[in-house]
């Protein structure tokens, strides 16, 4: 049973090319995706490295008390920042027809839901920051979700670039805006703007980045409003939005409940173990979804059966590469937040635990809601996201009560185990995608994690009580035992062969 839950497609322009079938079609939009996949690594990597570095010198210059006043103003600004343009921009990306003919609209409706959606916001931060349980985080609430007005000026510019997997452009533009923001906030951190150096280091790289994409676009700016292509943006953005929404706020929500429970420190805390749980959502799943939508709607719009032929060569890839690092970094918490950050958040460590868990289950399960927005399915990610929440929120707040920070990661992370992916496999399955003939590639890889579970544990243990040979001597086995399990011999052999064949001519030069 196939669901199109959103737009109703415009008819595509006719492109010229043959019709050779679902593999050819996989092969000539994955072509494209992997060119832009690429570009978008490189300027993630790059981007989430800075952060990295940025992480470590705030972590040392403000307290986990600010992290927590931060943690508030953050889950405000992800929450707005997804419905930001009531959908709009995922809709110019999956558009059917001539781009030329949807952008005045779609900027019109885009700067209408972003002034509006602020006003909301800068009304409401205090309450908010109440019931966050940190009122001192209003300013900074208002501060950062500003960034939302900039980014409404560009987004269908940004969503020209996607949709025509120009992600060069855009790493560069995002790149440009990351080294104006780290340096103002690490500068105004260290002259004691305690959390708003977040924001305000936010606030400047989003218009240096903003300022790029405009040029990148080459799209002319102008405001317009069609009544027929509004109605059919709207039918696709708004669930589009609304699914997204959710899950920005299923995201967060663990943020509010531990600040409403047990104050900032602690919530500082849990932000620090989120945001380690993050890296790799932040830099393999933002490289991803900077292609997944365009790609998986280009296949949708072309042929129904290359759809399910992309997502079962996609998924299993993605698991293949997300379980070793997730294993590692459950293993290896304390020594990993202990060598990086210092004593004083150890405590995050038991967090990051559960956190791991809930990092596979993020990537999949936000891969699922591509997956729907390509094929058109936008009312499947609201139910979907809906019934995670109905089991999130009642999972969080219980465990808070009974065990802390601790506690609320362990509700976080069951809920998205026993609910979230079940219902995004439904819902995927339900959109006309055939699942099934994936599930014997997932097996080597959870065969390969688990024996990276358990060598990791035991190098660890042998490696004393010093954090960087716990890292170091324990990671690299565990690293070494799931290529070994998972990567098939004929690769390892030509891999082995290459780096035998630059070492040689470096010998004998």
């Amino acid at each position: 049973m196939r669901e199109h839950g959103g737009a109703e497609p415009v008819t595509a322009e006719p492109s010229g090319e043959p019709p050779d079938g679902s593999a050819g079609h996989v092969a000539e939009i994955g072509r494209k995706a992997g060119r832009g996949l690429g570009w978008s690594l490189l300027g993630t990597l790059a981007t989430r490295a800075g952060s990295f570095v940025m992480g470590l010198a705030l972590a040392r210059l403000l307290s986990p008390a600010d992290f927590g006043v931060y943690a508030v103003a953050l889950a405000a600004t992800q929450l707005v920042m997804v419905v930001k343009d009531i959908g709009v921009m995922a809709a110019v990306v999956q558009w059917r027809g001539r781009l030329e003919e949807v952008a005045p609209t779609a900027t019109t409706l885009a700067m209408i839901s972003a002034v509006t959606l602020y006003g909301v916001f800068w009304v409401g931060a205090p309450s908010f920051s109440r019931l966050a349980g940190s009122e001192e985080a209003a300013p900074v609430v208002r501060l950062l979700t500003a960034v939302i007005l900039i980014e409404a000026v560009t987004a269908v510019r940004t969503a020209a670039l996607l949709r025509g997997f120009q992600v060069a452009k855009t790493s560069r533009a995002v790149l440009a805006g990351f080294a104006v923001n780290a340096p103002v906030a690490i500068a105004l951190a260290a002259h004691g703007a305690g959390p708003s150096s977040f924001a305000w280091g936010q606030v400047a790289g989003a218009v240096v980045t903003g300022v790029f994409m405009l040029g990148y676009a080459r799209l002319p700016w102008r405001m317009a409003f069609d009544r027929r292509t509004a109605a059919r943006l709207l039918r696709f953005g708004v669930p589009s939005a609304a699914g997204m929404a959710l899950e920005a706020a299923l995201l967060n929500v663990g943020y509010v409940i531990v600040g409403a429970n047990m104050g900032p420190t602690w919530t500082g805390l849990y932000l620090m173990a989120f945001n380690v749980s993050s890296w790799v959502p932040g830099l393999v799943g933002t490289a991803v979804r900077s292609v997944s939508i365009s790609g998986f709607s280009r296949l949708a719009e072309r042929d129904p059966d290359a759809l399910s032929v992309g997502v079962q060569r996609s998924v299993p890839i993605l698991v293949a590469a997300v379980l070793p690092l997730a294993v590692l970094m459950g293993v290896l918490a304390r020594p990993l937040i202990r060598f990086l950050y210092g004593d004083a958040w150890i405590p995050s460590a038991e967090v990051l635990r559960f956190l791991a868990v809930l990092m596979v289950a993020r990537m999949l399960t936000s891969f699922a809601l591509d997956i729907l927005n390509g094929q058109g399915a936008t009312r499947s990610t609201v139910w979907m996201n809906l019934g995670h929440a109905a089991a999130l929120v009642p999972a969080v707040i219980v465990g808070t009560r009974l065990d802390g920070i601790r506690g609320a990661a362990i509700g976080q992370a069951a809920a998205a185990l026993v609910v979230a992916l079940p219902l995004a496999a439904l819902a995927v399955r339900r959109a006309g995608v055939r699942l099934a003939p994936m599930l014997p590639a997932l097996a080597r890889p959870l065969g390969g994690a688990a024996l990276a579970l358990g060598v990791t544990l035991a190098v660890a243990a042998l490696a004393g009580e010093s954090p960087l040979p716990q890292l170091v001597l324990g990671g690299g086995a565990g690293v070494l035992v799931y290529a070994l399990a998972v990567v098939p011999m004929e690769r390892l052999k030509t891999v082995s062969r290459t780096v035998l064949r630059v070492a040689d001519r470096r010998g004998g030069s």
